[in-house]
């Protein structure tokens, strides 16, 4: 955790408790602990559980064992390097895109949390390593960043981007401006891997939300991205009406397993099948609230982020001799295929879920870990440890699970 947060702050998350609170008044201060980010029993272990999951998801896709990997509980996007903020006390996106850039040159972060994602935005502000991109109501609503101008600063000028958008945001229109902002960035930013926060509060009927997407709008953008054949870490994030967060992060496991189509609206009777009521369904309708956006504004505020992209400097595409041992090889942009037959790889694809504990692994038909991480595997065979490690190393391109 203290790749990214101050020590004297991740040792004041250990110590604090609801019961030794009244000792630590101006650590709470501080640290912005007791209001919007309570203190509560187990509050560092939950810390743990959550953190872990997208760290160990982000080793697992630099490692070449998964290609994309989910950890619903995640993507707690607010937290600050000594601070916490809207319920977010460690920035395990932070974290999860410093393991990533590991093994990877660049890392593109994409942010459909109804909230901006600041804390992620502001870590990386001055460096052209990470792309954050977040798409977010903005105005007076928390945490009142994320303005279309906020690009970024010094090396990392331009590698901010941010859609600042109205009350009553639609699928149509955020379909129409998600898609070509995230094909511009990924035809010239060419990132190694992704890490995809999908907070639930941008969806139709959240307590605190404002927008106005249904289950399919929200994970079109998760399908989107997917497409595109690059090692995924999907997180979750915010999302206050209860019933409905469960709805959109299954639905968009399937889609992100290739499932969409198939998945029934019917809900199966369960344990907390009443919470689903009075329809028992999957998918939820709108509401007729007014879209706010206008055409205009949409594509006039899509215009100028994709002159803003433009600056940005496209990946090479000749080769490049650095004196190591893949000085030959042309820098891979999006849409190249690797070819195995080189290397007498057969590979075999596999779709299961893994359950981690304490470093062990285990592969059953199906199942969900303490850290909510699923993850969709590729196996290879008539392949030897040492030529795992250097495929891991390499970024996968299109060999994803389909």
């Amino acid at each position: 955790m203290t790749r990214f947060h101050s020590d004297d702050y991740i040792n004041f998350l250990k110590t604090i408790t609801p019961d030794n609170m009244q000792d630590y008044v101006r650590q709470l201060q501080r640290f912005n602990v007791g209001e919007d980010c309570p203190v509560f029993d187990g509050l560092f272990e939950f810390c743990q559980l959550y953190t872990s999951g997208s760290i160990g998801g982000s080793a697992r896709l630099n490692e070449g064992r998964a290609d994309v990997v989910i950890n619903w509980a995640g993507g707690l996007h607010h937290a600050k390097k000594a601070e916490a903020s809207g319920f977010c006390y460690v920035n395990d996106c932070v974290l999860a895109i410093l393991e990533l850039l590991k093994c990877h040159q660049r890392v593109l972060y994409i942010d459909i949390d109804i909230h901006h994602g600041d804390g992620v935005e502001e870590a990386f502000y001055t460096t052209n390593r990470v792309m954050t991109v977040s798409f977010h109501k903005f105005g007076e609503y928390f945490p009142g960043t994320g303005d279309v101008l906020d690009c970024g600063y010094a090396e990392g000028k331009n590698y901010a981007i941010n859609f600042p958008l109205n009350d009553g945001m639609d699928d149509d229109s955020f379909r129409s401006i998600f898609r070509p902002v995230i094909q511009s960035i990924m035809e010239r930013y060419a990132p190694g891997a992704v890490v995809l926060q999908c907070g639930a509060d941008s969806l139709s009927g959240d307590r605190l939300g404002c927008f106005n997407l249904s289950l399919k709008g929200h994970a079109d953008c998760v399908d989107f991205v997917r497409s595109f054949n690059v090692p995924l870490l999907v997180l979750g994030g915010g999302g206050y009406t209860l019933r409905n967060v469960p709805r959109c992060w299954t639905y968009e496991t399937a889609v992100l397993l290739g499932e969409g189509d198939t998945i029934k609206d019917a809900l199966p009777y369960n344990d907390y099948f009443e919470y689903f009521g009075p329809d028992y369904r999957l998918h939820l309708p709108v509401s007729n609230m007014e879209n706010l956006n206008s055409r205009e504004y949409l594509d006039r505020t899509k215009v100028q982020l994709l002159e803003i992209l433009r600056e940005v400097e496209p990946v090479p595409g000749t080769q490049i001799s650095t004196g190591g041992v893949e000085s030959n090889m042309a820098p891979r942009g999006i849409g190249d295929i690797i070819n195995d037959s080189e290397s007498g790889i057969t590979r075999k694809l596999n779709v299961g879920v893994g359950i981690m504990a304490g470093g062990m692994v285990s592969k059953p038909t199906i199942g969900i870990d303490s850290n909510m991480m699923m993850e969709i595997e590729e196996f290879d065979d008539n392949t030897n440890a040492k030529e795992r490690e250097n495929t891991g190393k390499k970024e996968h391109g299109s060999e994803m699970v389909s």
